[in-house]
């Protein structure tokens, strides 16, 4: 029975990890499509930013400035994706698939020239890296059944930014339903003639969102290469931008069913890895490639639509265009 418990929470602490990125991208998502702005491009941002915090930690040594320098970089793919959206009223699709080609290509050619490496970069040390945190007494209550087991496990020995992603879905609830920003935010995904009228500058409320979106999309990307991993490896994201865009649909919209839907794509994701080498009656053992795609083919059941309708913001990637 302990064994099973341990099994339990040892598979919900990889979700956990797993889905990290994941909530990260969903919550950026998010803010942008609430106020019009379709987000296609999360993979390409998240990239750059595992890309660059890797290449500042392997330089500096610093994990702090990497994930600085990491957020930077993406916020300002993020405006430029709201220069080509907001302010000349380009094709959001076409604006966040540009991005991500850009990036994916990028950032192979400068791993390559910096690092000489095929596109990788070295690996980082523990101290260019945010390392797990133990929290008080978890040693010692490993060995209490359940409570113990599930503070020592599944509580304690995370690293700072999955902390933060956790964080990042109930403040993201609250400035969405809670302030005024929030307000004026879905306003302008549903009715920005509305929002303009009331005196509110779309253009500004609209710019502010992409922004945040950079921010938590860095943060995603820092996650992957100097926390989860120990540097960048080309296309390391893995299409987990597009997951996530897929679990922002499947929550309508909001942050916690958003939340919800990461977790079950990080414990897709968790269970694969524990049922390499599984057997099924009658089938046999698994095959690796098999299991490693769940994740995906759960995405396009998602975006076929067989799970409920999900109706986006009224004005999503449609052009705003000021009346005179």
């Amino acid at each position: 029975m302990d064994d099973t418990i341990l099994l339990v929470l040892r598979t919900l602490d990889a979700t956990l990890r797993v889905a990290t990125p994941l909530i990260f991208c969903a919550m950026a998502g998010l803010y942008s499509e609430r106020s019009g702005i379709v987000d296609i491009g999360l993979e390409g941002k998240m990239l750059a930013g595992a890309f660059a915090a890797a290449a500042v930690a392997a330089l500096t040594g610093s994990a702090w400035l990497a994930l600085a320098v990491a957020v930077l970089v993406s916020m300002s793919l993020a405006l430029l994706h709201g220069f080509a959206c907001i302010t000349h009223r380009g094709d959001h699709v076409v604006s966040g698939v540009a991005i991500n080609i850009l990036v994916a290509g990028l950032t192979i050619v400068l791993g390559h020239a910096w690092f000489g490496q095929g596109g990788q970069t070295p690996s980082l040390q523990s101290d260019a890296r945010f390392m797990p945190i133990e929290f008080p007494g978890a040693e010692a209550m490993s060995n209490v059944p359940l409570i113990g087991q599930a503070y020592a496990e599944l509580i304690s020995g995370h690293n700072l930014l999955v902390y933060v992603g956790l964080a990042a879905v109930p403040v993201t609830a609250w400035v969405v339903y809670k302030t005024r920003f929030g307000l004026r935010l879905r306003a302008v995904g549903e009715n920005p003639a509305a929002v303009d009228t009331a005196g509110i500058s779309v253009v500004w409320l609209r710019y502010r969102a992409v922004m945040i979106c950079g921010l938590l999309t860095g943060l995603a990307g820092t996650y992957l290469a100097i926390a989860q991993n120990a540097g960048f490896s080309r296309d390391m994201t893995a299409g987990q931008g597009y997951i996530a865009l897929a679990a922002l649909i499947f929550g309508k919209w909001r942050p916690w069913p958003a939340f919800g839907a990461c977790l079950i794509f990080g414990l897709l994701d968790a269970v694969s890895i524990r049922m390499q080498g599984f057997e099924l009656p009658g089938i046999g053992e698994v095959h690796v490639q098999a299991i490693q795609a769940l994740p995906y083919i759960l995405t396009v059941v998602l975006l076929a639509g067989f799970i409920g309708k999900a109706v986006a913001p009224k004005a999503i990637g449609t052009p705003y265009v000021k009346e005179r």
